[in-house]
């Protein structure tokens, strides 16, 4: 990550004790920005052509191939090619860039209209939320903390509340079924960014390993647990063939939960419609 410069550089994650300077020194940029366009001032001429939604979108190519930790108003004008003041003279803050990315992705995640089915409605958008989640794992770390911010976030919001339209359901449960659908699919994805991570540590530590060296620790473990009499159900799994963090079960792992959490929300809906 680039060290703090001249032009209010702002990474997401400062280190400790730099946090407060950083800020200050950004709101600085960004006010001075503001006082030129308050007087009809016009960017450089050679950032003339930058757009917002390029920097949004430059900006989430960076946190998608690096995370978030890497973005940073410097950074994201390198890969422009663009000074980094000029970036201020479209967003304010990396706190409103973070608001524009969030809010972009927000428009990945389609919300059905309602089709008088709830469930499989619901379902369509559960799918949704963890494909694109999964294509932004950093975004992660912001789900849930932010309110809605933008046209996109209110459409989906909206329309999942138009779901439940013919029942008789108060605001609170209505939320309370959103709120439970969303962490699942948080739940479901960090548990498979997890396997995933899991994955890559497991293919370094096995990189020097002949395939016959990797065959033998595997049946270590297995001759391990066979041979106690405390483990029967773990070698009844074994013996399946069952490997719980599977790559190629991920989808019906999915799906297999999703249709018991759409199950549950059915048991606590009205019986008839309104």
């Amino acid at each position: 990550m680039d060290a703090p410069g001249e032009y209010g550089e702002e990474p997401f994650y400062p280190r400790a004790g730099r946090e407060a300077r950083q800020k200050d020194r950004g709101r600085r940029v960004a006010d001075h920005v503001q006082r030129h366009r308050e007087r009809g001032a016009q960017p450089p001429r050679r950032d003339r052509g930058l757009s917002r939604a390029e920097i949004v979108s430059t900006a989430i190519a960076v946190a998608d191939a690096e995370g978030p930790e890497a973005l940073s108003m410097r950074r994201i004008a390198r890969e422009l090619r663009a000074g980094p003041m000029s970036l201020y003279w479209h967003i304010g803050s990396k706190e409103e860039l973070l608001d524009l990315m969030l809010e972009a992705i927000e428009a990945e995640t389609e919300v059905p209209e309602p089709s008088g089915d709830w469930q499989a409605d619901l379902a369509v958008f559960a799918r949704n939320a963890r494909a694109s989640r999964l294509r932004h794992l950093w975004m992660m770390e912001f789900v849930g903390g932010r309110p809605p911010s933008g046209p996109n976030q209110a459409r989906n919001l909206e329309r999942l509340l138009a779901l439940f339209d013919g029942f008789d359901l108060d605001a609170r449960l209505a939320t309370d079924i959103l709120l439970t659908l969303g962490t699942y699919v948080s739940g479901a994805v960090l548990r498979e960014a997890q396997e995933m991570r899991g994955e890559r540590d497991r293919e370094r530590a096995e990189a020097g390993l002949t395939p016959e060296e990797i065959e033998a620790q595997r049946e270590r473990y297995v001759s391990w647990v066979a041979s106690s009499d405390r483990f029967p159900r773990i070698r009844r799994l074994m013996d399946a063939g069952i490997d719980p963090d599977a790559a190629e079960t991920r989808d019906e792992r999915f799906e297999f939960g999703l249709d018991c959490l759409l199950d549950g929300i059915a048991a606590r809906l009205p019986a008839g419609r309104a």
